[in-house]
Formats: C-alpha cells, sequence, structure tokens
C-alpha cells in the first residue's frame, strides 16, 4: 500500500505572504526602534563561544565584531575556533544527523515556522543589531530581518509540499515512490552583508530538508549570526544539528569544505572566494564516497539599462535606490547605469540630483541613508576603485562631507566611462556607480551582458517589443522591468545568477530545497 499523507499542517495559516516592512513614518515605530536601539547597545561587548554538539566551547584566540561606524565600540567579542574545533563540530553534525533524518518532515518545518515566530516578535531587536555591527541603515536593516522571516516561513512550506510531492507513475502491480531525502552534514558559510536574512535562510534550507549543518559566519558579522543560532535553539532545534563556529575563513572554512565526512558546502560571498570552494570541493578527499554538493552566490555586476521610452524620473530614482542601498554593499547592485544615447544627459543630470540628497552619516539616526562600509580594508579598496576610475570617467560626483570616524565612502559616481574599463568590469561592493552611453538597444544589452557576471539586471522602457526582446537577450538570473534591482522578494523572485555569480540555485524558489536533497526511487511489488 502506497503511502498516504495527514493534510498540510500549515493549512491554518493561509498561503505564504511576504513580510510586511515597518513604516518609519509611523512616530509609534520610531519609538520602538530606538528602544531596540538602546537594548542593543547594551548588549555590546559580550563574550560567546563556539558551540558544538550543544556545549559551549571557549578558546583562547578570539575576534571582536565592531561598529563600522563607530570602530572603538566592540559590538561582541568571539572565541576562534581552529582546525581541530572545525572537525569536532563536523563529527558532532555526523552524530546528530542519525536521528536529525529521521525527523518527519512535518516536525522539521514546524521548527521553522517556531523561528519565524520568534524572530516577528524580536524584529527590531534584530535590525538594531544590525545597525550597529554592519552599518545598515533603518530600513536596510528593516527588509534584512523581513526577509530571514520569509525564509524560515517559505522554506517550512515547501519542504511540507515536498514531502508531499504527487508520485511518479505507477507501473502495474507494484507501488512506486520518489522520496526527497537528506544529503548529510552540510557547511553553511554566509556573507556578512546580509548577516540575518541570508544566514537564516541557507542554514533553514538545510535542515528543513533533514541535513545537519555547522554554521561559519563572516567574520565580520558574527553577532547577528550568533542572535539567530541562539533563536534555533529556543525553537526546539536539537543539540548538534546546527554547531556554531566562528575564526578566520582561510583557516576553519577550508578544513570544513576539505573533510571527508561534510557533503554540500552552501556559501555566499566573493567570486575569488567562491570558485576556490568550487575547486576545494571537486577534489575527491581520502575516505570520500560521494560527489559533494556546491551551492554557490558569488556576486555581480548589476546594471540599470534605460531607453528613451522610459519613464525617465522613475528610472533615475531605480538607479540611485540599486546603486547606492547599503552603500553599494550588495550582490545585486545596480553598480552600471547604461542609457541610450538620446536620453544619457537627461538621465545622469537627475541620477547626480537625486544622488547628492542622499545623507551619509551614522546609521543609528533615522535620517541617514547610507551608512560606513564593513571595515577599513573595504574602505581602502573603494577608495582605491575610485581614483582608479578618475582616469577611466568624469568624476560629477563624490569627495562629499562625511563622518570623521568610520569607514565611510560618499556616493560617488563617474560618466563616460568605456565599458571594458575596471570600473565597469569588477565588483566593486561600494558606493560606485559607473555611467556608460549606448547607442540604442542592442548596444546597451550587448554592454550589460559583457561582464563575467550574470546575477541582476534592470530595464526601463514603454515598449512592448523591446521589453519581450530584452527578456530573451539580457542573460542574468535575475531580470526585473521597470523596477530597481535590487530587493528581490522571498517566493516571487528566486534568486540566483549565471555564469560567474554562481551556481543559480535560486534561493527563495520553489526548488530551492532540491539542492539539499537527493531523490530515491522506491519500487515495491505488490
Amino acid at each position: 500500500m502506497c503511502e498516504s499523507f495527514a493534510p498540510d499542517p500549515f493549512a491554518a495559516r493561509g498561503e505564504f505572504r511576504n513580510e510586511p516592512y515597518t513604516d518609519f513614518h509611523d512616530p509609534q515605530n520610531v519609538r520602538a526602534f530606538q528602544a531596540a536601539l538602546a537594548q542593543a547597545r547594551a548588549r555590546c561587548g559580550e563574550r560567546h563561544p563556539l558551540v558544538i554538539a550543544g556545549r559551549e566551547v571557549w578558546t583562547a584566540a578570539t575576534l571582536d565584531s565592531t561598529n563600522p561606524a563607530h570602530p572603538d565600540q566592540v559590538v561582541g567579542t568571539f572565541s576562534q575556533a581552529g582546525v581541530a574545533e572545525a572537525a569536532r563540530a563536523v563529527a558532532a553534525a555526523v552524530d546528530a544527523f542519525a536521528s536529525w533524518k529521521r525527523t518527519p518532515a512535518d516536525e522539521r518545518a514546524g521548527l521553522l515556522m517556531r523561528c519565524a515566530d520568534l524572530l516577528r516578535a524580536r524584529r527590531h531587536l534584530f535590525s538594531a543589531g544590525m545597525v550597529l555591527e554592519v552599518g545598515k541603515s533603518w530600513p536596510e536593516a528593516d527588509a534584512d530581518t523581513a526577509e530571514a522571516i520569509d525564509f524560515l516561513d517559505y522554506y517550512a512550506r515547501q519542504m511540507v509540499r515536498l514531502a508531499r510531492k504527487p508520485q511518479p507513475h505507477q507501473a502495474y502491480g507494484e507501488c512506486d515512490q520518489l522520496r526527497y531525502i537528506p544529503l548529510g552534514v552540510g557547511a553553511i558559510i554566509p556573507p556578512w552583508n546580509f548577516p540575518l536574512a541570508i544566514a537564516a535562510g541557507m542554514t533553514a534550507a538545510a535542515i528543513v530538508a533533514g541535513n545537519t549543518a555547522v554554521l561559519k559566519p563572516a567574520s565580520t558579522a558574527p553577532q547577528t549570526a550568533w542572535d539567530f543560532f541562539q533563536l534555533l535553539g529556543e525553537a526546539g532545534l536539537p543539540p548538534g544539528v546546527v554547531n556554531f563556529l566562528t575564526g578566520p575563513g582561510g583557516t576553519i572554512g577550508d578544513a570544513l569544505v576539505d573533510d571527508p565526512r561534510t557533503r554540500l558546502i552552501s556559501f555566499t560571498g566573493s567570486k575569488e572566494v567562491g570558485v576556490r570552494i568550487y575547486e576545494r570541493a571537486a577534489r575527491l578527499q581520502p575516505g570520500q564516497r560521494w560527489l559533494k554538493r556546491a551551492i554557490l552566490e558569488m556576486g555581480g555586476k548589476g546594471a540599470v539599462v534605460v531607453d528613451e521610452t522610459a519613464d525617465l524620473e522613475a528610472a533615475a530614482q531605480a538607479i540611485v535606490a540599486s546603486a547606492f542601498g547599503f552603500g553599494g554593499q550588495k550582490c545585486s547592485a545596480g553598480s552600471r547605469a547604461i542609457v541610450v544615447d538620446a536620453v544619457h544627459d537627461a538621465v545622469l543630470h537627475e541620477v547626480v540630483e537625486r544622488a547628492a540628497r542622499l545623507v551619509v552619516g551614522d546609521p543609528a539616526d533615522p535620517q541617514t541613508a547610507i551608512g560606513p562600509v564593513i571595515d577599513a580594508a573595504a574602505q581602502r579598496r573603494i577608495l582605491a576603485y575610485i581614483e582608479a576610475g578618475r582616469a577611466e570617467g568624469r568624476l560629477v560626483l563624490g569627495d562629499q562631507a562625511r563622518p570623521r570616524e568610520g569607514y565611510f565612502v560618499a556616493p560617488t559616481i563617474l560618466a563616460d566611462v568605456d565599458p571594458c574599463a575596471r570600473i565597469a568590469q569588477e565588483e566593486i561592493f561600494g558606493p560606485l556607480l559607473a555611467f556608460i552611453r549606448a547607442r540604442d538597444v542592442p548596444d546597451a544589452i550587448r554592454i550589460a551582458n559583457d561582464t563575467d557576471y550574470g546575477l541582476t539586471g534592470s530595464f526601463y522602457s514603454r515598449d512592448p517589443e523591446r521589453v519581450a526582446w530584452v527578456k530573451d537577450e539580457f542573460h542574468v538570473g535575475n531580470l526585473y522591468i521597470n523596477r530597481k534591482s535590487t530587493g528581490a522578494l522571498v517566493g516571487p523572485h528566486p534568486f540566483g545568477g549565471f555564469n560567474m555569480s554562481g551556481t543559480d540555485s535560486k534561493a527563495g524558489g520553489p526548488d530551492y530545497l532540491l539542492a539539499f536533497t537527493q531523490g530515491k526511487s522506491i519500487g515495491e511489488k505488490a
């Protein structure tokens, strides 16, 4: 007799809906967020261990997470893991996998739902923590937390649906099944720029599918990951299912990727690190009996393309938001504006006017639009790109006043940039926009496609025929028509890119959990 399933446990919650953003025009919400900031500041300086198999592990070596707007402020101090601790964490995940893989999918999904509910209740506190740890403005931090809630809610529902997926065609006299079973131990390596949303999404996808994990957050954003890890425990996650390791990626990241007991690596970060992980994961280690699954998102060089039929004000607004939201520190950032010749000068003028009005400062201030970049190394790198870009284009905005303390870079726009220039080809991860003139739409799309990346792109036009053509020809994983290139929504916009932007695993989409499972076909003779 083939299996039958109980009703959907989340049916009473209704269909999935994206978490709404907080309206900071409401004075009550402003007061609530200010109270959360005070609470987050009061926690600064706390010390945190590694957690392996549910037990705290303290090490002599430590690392500090600091506020990039006020580098002297320590947000949290964390134990640093080494190779030995990485091996112990993998061993703990192997042990926990034996029971976690047998936990029914509905129970695993229920844990994610409980975690989502807890996060909703503490939304402002998590967002305030990101304001301090990575320098997000209030709206950017709030959107990060909303996306984390969405990932938890969405993947819970997707796992229930995957477990109830219609069975294959039935052979006569048989009960035939296709089950999606977990892979094993996963190394989860999220970035610092979405320290809650991406860390939560990557971890949630792994464990709801029945895998166990070692969570190794970015060294510049461990506090947010720690808070999320604590939330998982509060929601009822058994010890060892997720193990928490902080430390240098070059040491423990390599150890996790190389360990023959690791079955999958989920990584979001730079192209250089992603390619290195891909190469290491492909090597067969002694004792390894499988090919490792590598789920990689490695950045982009997004473009907003505008033709002469477009709503130019809307296009200019989108260019500014895409290029300078969170200081351009997004893989989806529209760091290139490619505008057809007929309207190039008008769009450039409007973009410069809008960008010049952006307030740069401490993100704890609700009036701030752009906070600091993540650290001193990022500031030096971005300023070096700007200096080099002066020889590659015409500076039309830059060198505005900015705070003396902290790692700030003012919004910068360089016009008359050659499509082959460094600032038009390399991912800068900062508030630097290259403005490029194109002859016409085919020329603009040729320029847009001519990079190593293929993550996001936007096209502004009122011409339906051109829009239809661009949908086919703009080679990116996430294409937006008359919409900015950032702010993908879980569910509506499955996220992942082509070429050197990664493995296009489409986070927040209906097939994402397939990357964390393997299909097992069972044919049973009656």
